[in-house]
């Protein structure tokens, strides 16, 4: 359980119903670990506890400091950043004006030229770059990921969580989207990924989790995953990863 974020017997859901059983597993430093499941068995929950959005039993561990009692801003201000499902983009303003807000942890903490982010932004995503001005809200499904995904890297996170992020994308984005969370991963973020898009995950990640029905059922090195006759035939098919 060492690593940069470490989680133990984690309990959470809404309400009275509880979404997840016991979730204990961890991320380590400059590496991508995805957690696959079907719809309902509360990947988005898992993220959303961790970020403070959702109540949660158990603990949540960052960077050696526990996270109890800390608010969703604290643990910005930490290093963790969500790119949530829907995106939450800011549709009437400006594509640079969202990435300007995104770096609002690198602002309160002073952070020199941290309008620098932009370009590095820019350089991931020059498609973001040639719409600067224009409205988030009139971008592509495709572009808005890449902006809600750019907005969060202005934060310069430690963790980048995303949910979901090729969900309702079209394959040649989908494949952008991963390629760039390889080279992110390459550059030394740290990345939690869920995703229900398990043969683009795993091959991306340096290790995995099944989370089926609020329970990690599996866990393993992501090549192992991949390789394991339970993954294939459940959520990858016949086809070789």
């Amino acid at each position: 359980m060492d690593g940069l974020l470490q989680v133990r017997d984690l309990h959470a859901g809404y309400g009275r119903a509880e979404v997840l059983t016991g979730l204990s597993f961890g991320v380590a430093e400059r590496q991508v670990v995805s957690v696959i499941g079907p719809n309902g068995a509360g990947k988005s929950t898992t993220l959303a506890a961790l970020m403070g959005i959702l109540p949660y039993r158990g603990q949540v561990v960052f960077d050696g400091q526990d996270l109890a009692g800390t608010t969703l801003e604290e643990r910005v201000m930490m290093g963790l950043a969500l790119v949530p499902e829907k995106r939450e983009l800011f549709g009437t303003m400006a594509v640079e004006d969202n990435l300007v807000l995104g770096g609002y942890r690198a602002m309160k903490q002073r952070v020199p030229d941290w309008r620098r982010a932009i370009e590095r932004v820019y350089a991931l995503f020059p498609r973001l770059k040639e719409r600067r001005t224009q409205l988030a809200g009139t971008l592509s499904g495709g572009e808005r990921q890449m902006l809600a995904v750019g907005r969060a890297l202005m934060s310069a996170p430690r963790l980048l969580m995303l949910d979901e992020p090729s969900l309702g994308l079209a394959p040649l984005i989908v494949r952008d989207i991963f390629a760039t969370i390889e080279r992110l991963r390459n550059e030394g973020t740290s990345i939690l990924l869920i995703e229900q898009n398990a043969r683009a995950a795993l091959a991306v990640s340096d290790h995995g989790y099944v989370l089926e029905t609020g329970a990690l059922v599996l866990a393993g090195a992501a090549n192992e995953l991949a390789a394991d006759p339970r993954v294939i035939e459940t959520y990858l098919g016949n086809r070789k990863p």
